[in-house]
This record gives structure tokens, C-alpha cells and sequence, in this order.
């Protein structure tokens, strides 16, 4: 076994054991350490998807003594490599923009405990690309839990209570559907390791046993996962706890922590009841109507908002649709661009929620979009990083957002009947209400105040340093990268979605 095999579940460890130290350092030094042990978990991924481009196929490391069908196994592959570096990437420039502010959002003695769930956090979310066996995953699904909860409770006040526990409520019954779904299937079949689970499956489909367990088996692992990702009919808790968290926590918890939730569902659905298991349940449709209904609901949502954050908080439950739509299809093509999606909104969302939250900073802490009134000039940086990551969501060309639409058009196009104008209808119309709500937003930040206005603009709170601001501006710029670069990225996608099959 080559030593870059290792990596993987060297950045697992490391993401564990920086939990553990944060939690005895002061808040200067957990705050680097925690970026520190964020850059090396996305160097260590980074040279673990060159290997896996240099080499076919994928390949398993066994976690302990134990082997198949017992023990604990991570899997790597292409698609699996690429999204935990491209992820640990975000975490890290998210934090290294984000922690900026942590000091007028959080409370001083809570600081530790957000860079020991930062920590937990990448953690849960690197063990959800990479596991290879159910168990594990939700062991690491109620640790995500816990610390996303943490990430909101670190700014203590009445309404962030309130957000916290309904996040906690709504994740726990989740939870419990997730693991009735693990239990029942482990029940039927055997086997908690992903492989033997597909072969399983595909044999009591084959023969007809155990039809209605099975069904019952994908939807209640269908619903569980799909509240945690805040797929709209589930989600109610998201835009408090997207609103009152601090704007890196909304980041982590937006961009981030909702997408592991996802791919997990993907890994399901393709590695171990099989896509064409999910097809002939109809589960598909279900997720189809759900993912639709929250594209356009979720946008006329953020359009009648008044608080910027508020805002972006509903347009997640937008994007989120995108992703579902696009996993609706069934298709090998549907699913590549809702997976390229997924990329595009953890990018974008945390740019969103940090620059938001340093213009409102530099208007007085006010959030409504009459103080937000040439907010881009009185912090720079963060109206052009909020430019960008507002045209990577509404799809303006040679942007990340543009790129998946257009794959998601393609993929809709090939779909029989009246679903592919559904498709076409629904992607144009939201398409529209995004150009509503964000660039709406671009125009009044950039619209100069009067001067009564500067006469009686609140006192700004402390501006963003300036590696601060390089952070903040790296992190947009990587939806342009994206967007130009996207060839490699979807090819990884392809390849490595191929080997799930």
C-alpha cells in the first residue's frame, strides 16, 4: 500500500485529536491551530485526489484489525478525494474570513468551544464522504449534530436559544429516523458495509423478499437525511439557525455541514440499495416535487425578507432544491450536476453570510437593507465578495452557479414527458426570482447614501483585517475558478460516480 493511501484517515485523526487540543488552548491559540490543522487536512486530500487521478478505480482502508464484512472501512475514489479537498478548502478560508468577527458574535468565554466543533465538524463531514459502512456514518451523523448545534450556541441570546433548540428538536427526530432506516436494513440483510449491503439489496429485489420493508427502509433514510440537508418540506428549522448563528457558524453550517448530509444520501442510493432499486420504489418522484417546491418557494421566501441574512438563509433552502431536482432525475447526468451544485453552494454560501455580516458590521451592526446603503464602500472587500458569490447564485456566465445550471438543463432535457418542461420552467423561474432578490441587493449596497443618510449612519463596528479580507476575497474567487476550470472537477464527478455502480 502506498503511504498517500493513508491520508485520508490521517485527516480524520488529525481533525479529532485538534478537537481535543483546542479545548485546552486559549482562544488565540485554538483559533490557529484550528486553521492550521484545516490547511493540512486540505494539503493531505489534495495529494490523496492526485493519486486517485493518477490511478483506476478506487480502494478501501481498513479502519482496526477487523476485515469485511465486520469491520470499519473508509472508501476513496475520485469523486469522494475531490469534494473532501475542495471542502477543507472552504473550511478553511471560511474560517480564516470568518473568525474575523467571532468577537461581536460570539460570547468571549464561548470562542474555545467553536474551534473544538470546527474541528469535530470537518471531522464528521470528511468521515461522510469517505465512510464505507453505515455504522460509522451514523456514529459521525450525531456527532455532526452535536457540534453544529455547539456552532449556533456560541453566540448566547434568547433568540439564538430558541434557534439552537429547534435545530436540536428537528436533527434529533432525524436522527432517530435515520438510524429505524440503518436498523431495519442491517435487520434484513445482514450487513452494515456498504458493498455487501448492494449485493444483498439487489439479490432481495431480484427475488421479490422483503419489498415493503425495503421501501420503507429508503424513505425513512430519505426523510431523516433530507431534514438534516433542509430539503424543503423540512425546513423549518434552517433559516433561524442560519440567522441568529455567527455568520462563520451560518458558513460551516449553510456551506458545509448540510452537504455531507447529501452525498451521504447519494452514497445510499448509488453503493448500497442501488439506483435502480430507487427508481422502481418512486422514491424519486417524491424528492422530484419536494425539490421543485423548494427552488421557487424557498426564492419568493427570501424575497419578502428584510434582514440580509434572513435572506440568504432562505435562498440555502433554494439551492438545496437545486441539488434534489437534480438528484431527482435518476440519471447518471442528473446526479453529476446536482453533486457540481453542491460544490457551487458551499462556496458561495459562506461568502455570503461573512461579507453580509461585514457590512452590517460597518453600518452599525443594523441588518435591514435601508442601513445596508453603500454598504460596499464602507467595506470594500466585502461588497466584491458578495458580488461575485450573488452572480454564482443567480447563474451569471463564466461563474460556478452558471455552470451547473446549465448542466442541470442539460441533464432535465433528457428526462420523458412533461418533466423535462417542468424542469426548464422551474430552473428559468427561480433562475429569475434569484436575479430578484440578489442582485436587487448588489444594486442598494453599491447605491451611494444621501447625505442625510451619512449624516446619520450608525458608528461602525471593527473593520475586517486585512488577511481577513484576503481570505474572504479568496473564497469568492474560487467561484470563478470553478466556473473556468470546471472540467476537471465534473470529470473527477463522472468517474468517480461510475464506480459506485
Amino acid at each position: 500500500m502506498a503511504f498517500v493511501q493513508n491520508f485520508p484517515f490521517f485527516s480524520i485523526l488529525l481533525c479529532m485529536f485538534g478537537g481535543i487540543v483546542t479545548s485546552v488552548l486559549n482562544k488565540k491559540a485554538a483559533k490557529w491551530a484550528t486553521l492550521l490543522i484545516a490547511f493540512a487536512v486540505f494539503v493531505l486530500n489534495a495529494l490523496t485526489w492526485r493519486y486517485t487521478l493518477q490511478t483506476e478505480g478506487s480502494y478501501a482502508f481498513m479502519m482496526g484489525h477487523f476485515p469485511a464484512p465486520w469491520g470499519n472501512e473508509i472508501r476513496v475514489g475520485r469523486l469522494e478525494a475531490a469534494l473532501a479537498t475542495l471542502f477543507s478548502l472552504v473550511m478553511f478560508l471560511t474560517l480564516a474570513a470568518g473568525v474575523f468577527n467571532l468577537d461581536n458574535h460570539a460570547e468571549p468565554q464561548k470562542q474555545n468551544l467553536f474551534f473544538v466543533m470546527a474541528d469535530l465538524a470537518l471531522a464528521a463531514l470528511l468521515v461522510m464522504l469517505y465512510t464505507n459502512d453505515l455504522f460509522t456514518a451514523y456514529v459521525f451523523i450525531e456527532i455532526n449534530t452535536i457540534a453544529a448545534c455547539a456552532l449556533i450556541m456560541v453566540r448566547q441570546n434568547g433568540h439564538t436559544l430558541v434557534s439552537a433548540t429547534r435545530y436540536m428538536i428537528m436533527n434529533l427526530l432525524a436522527s432517530a429516523t435515520t438510524l429505524l432506516g440503518i436498523s431495519m436494513l442491517y435487520g434484513i440483510t445482514g450487513h452494515l458495509l456498504m458493498p455487501q449491503l448492494q449485493q444483498s439489496v439487489a439479490a432481495l429485489h431480484q427475488s421479490g423478499q422483503y419489498q415493503v420493508p425495503l421501501t420503507v427502509v429508503i424513505l425513512l433514510l430519505t426523510v431523516g437525511l433530507g431534514i438534516k440537508s433542509a430539503l424543503f418540506p423540512f425546513h423549518v428549522w434552517a433559516p433561524d439557525a442560519y440567522t441568529n448563528a455567527p455568520p462563520v457558524s451560518a458558513g460551516i453550517l449553510s456551506g458545509l455541514v448540510s452537504k455531507g448530509y447529501i452525498f451521504l444520501l447519494i452514497k445510499i442510493y448509488y453503493r448500497v440499495i442501488g439506483i435502480e432499486v430507487i427508481r422502481a420504489q418512486y422514491v424519486l418522484n417524491i424528492l422530484f416535487v419536494f425539490g421543485i417546491l423548494g427552488m421557487i418557494l424557498g426564492s419568493v421566501s427570501a424575497i419578502r425578507q428584510q434582514d440580509v441574512r434572513r435572506m440568504i438563509a432562505y435562498s440555502s433552502v433554494a439551492q438545496i432544491g437545486y441539488v434534489f431536482m437534480g438528484l431527482s432525475m435518476g440519471t447518471q447526468a442528473g446526479t453529476v450536476a446536482a453533486i457540481f451544485h453542491m460544490l457551487v453552494h458551499a462556496i458561495a454560501k459562506p461568502a455570503l453570510f461573512i461579507s453580509a455580516a461585514a457590512m452590517t458590521d460597518a453600518s452599525g451592526e443594523h441588518k435591514s437593507f435601508h442601513f445596508l446603503r453603500g454598504a460596499a464602500y464602507r467595506e470594500k472587500a466585502a461588497g466584491i465578495a458578495f458580488t461575485i458569490a450573488s452572480m454564482s447564485m443567480v447563474g451569471i456566465p463564466l461563474t460556478a452557479g452558471f455552470i451547473s445550471k446549465v448542466r442541470l438543463s442539460t441533464a432535465g432535457m433528457s428526462q420523458p414527458g412533461f418533466a423535462k418542461y417542468i424542469i426548464l420552467f422551474a430552473l428559468a423561474l427561480s433562475t429569475l426570482l434569484n436575479a430578484v432578490y440578489f442582485l436587487q441587493t448588489v444594486v442598494h449596497i453599491y447605491r451611494r447614501p444621501t447625505l442625510e443618510e451619512q449624516l446619520t449612519a450608525p458608528c461602525p463596528l471593527r473593520p475586517m483585517r486585512k488577511i481577513n479580507r484576503l481570505a474572504l476575497l479568496s473564497l469568492s474567487a474560487l467561484t470563478i475558478i470553478l466556473g473556468i476550470l470546471s472540467g476537471p472537477i465534473i470529470q473527477s464527478i463522472f468517474v468517480g460516480l461510475l464506480s459506485f455502480s
